[in-house]
């Protein structure tokens, strides 16, 4: 078979249970696929071992079943994946893009914005460091969000990343660079709190010579005192018995309110629907969304 023109994804961790947030996140990347005649690929990114809730990658599973959010292929683990990271790693390495940093967390804590390049020129103290990736400080990424309009971001206001801990896990800017690439991901469809990440990517991207997918950041949700809905009391694991009605709420929040007929629909319908008319949301979503008082 040969491959198709758009291939995204959804990429959750398995921390926890998905809540409305992630659920818009897995909606509109499930939708942008499926209205472009595409495959949607599940990703977990389990790297981070110790944050990883026992069972909770299986009911993320269940819970994109019970909400219609069926996807394609075999799920990836990016636990069985640290192969493709080192090789990426050591391509860096050889290229002079990468550098060893002994800064501790609290030492950078009170930083305005990026990475200051303290380690570039070498460790501050012995031990085990992290390894950054060294940015280009002159450059701007520029880039083109399907949702969210022209972006503009200076590297040296990001500053150098970490990609891999000092602790020897591969960092999340690495993996999903590579993760992408080699799964020919074509539209990378997620929630606006990555947005800034994505400066970081693209100059992955560029330095390991990878395909560029095309971006769309979807809003992000936020309660009325400004905290992200993640990590606030309402985040709560989502309710299959509740699954259409939680449906046609994310459908409201991307522009796409269900018709009348629709109320109570299960989500499979609710969904089908709205691959249809996919095209007819807002040409810009906003980068935020403040949830009404519950």
């Amino acid at each position: 078979m040969s491959s198709p023109a758009y291939v995204g994804r959804f990429a959750p961790s398995p921390t926890g249970s998905l809540h409305l947030g992630s659920l818009l996140a897995a909606v509109g990347s499930f939708l942008d696929a499926r209205s472009h005649g595409g495959h949607w690929l599940v990703r977990m990114e389990d790297l981070d071992r110790a944050r990883v809730v026992p069972g909770s990658a299986d009911a993320i599973l269940r819970t994109l079943e019970a909400f219609g959010l069926p996807w394609d292929g075999e799920v990836e683990y990016q636990s069985r994946r640290t192969h493709l990271y080192a090789q990426a790693l050591e391509s860096l390495r050889s290229a002079g893009r990468t550098f060893e940093c002994s800064c501790a967390r609290r030492e950078l804590a009170a930083e305005d914005s990026g990475y200051p390049g303290t380690c570039r020129e070498g460790p501050r103290r012995p031990g085990a460091a992290a390894i950054r990736f060294r940015i280009d400080e002159r450059e701007t990424i520029a880039f083109e969000d399907r949702f969210q309009g022209a972006i503009a971001l200076a590297l040296d206001k990001l500053g150098d990343v970490i990609v891999r801990r000092r602790d020897g896990v591969f960092a999340y800017q690495l993996a999903v660079v590579v993760d992408d690439a080699s799964q020919g991901i074509t539209d990378v469809v997620r929630g606006a709190d990555l947005l800034e990440s994505t400066g970081w990517q693209i100059a992955l991207r560029r330095a390991l010579r990878l395909r560029m997918p095309r971006h769309a950041h979807l809003p992000l949700l936020l309660e009325r005192s400004g905290g992200k809905l993640a990590k606030s009391r309402r985040a709560a694991a989502l309710d299959a018995r509740q699954a259409g009605a939680e449906v046609s709420k994310v459908l409201r929040l991307l522009g796409l309110p269900p018709p009348a007929q629709l109320a109570g629909a299960p989500p499979a319908s609710l969904l089908e629907w709205a691959a249809g008319r996919w095209s007819e949301r807002p040409a810009r979503l906003p980068r935020q969304i403040v949830l009404e008082a519950a």
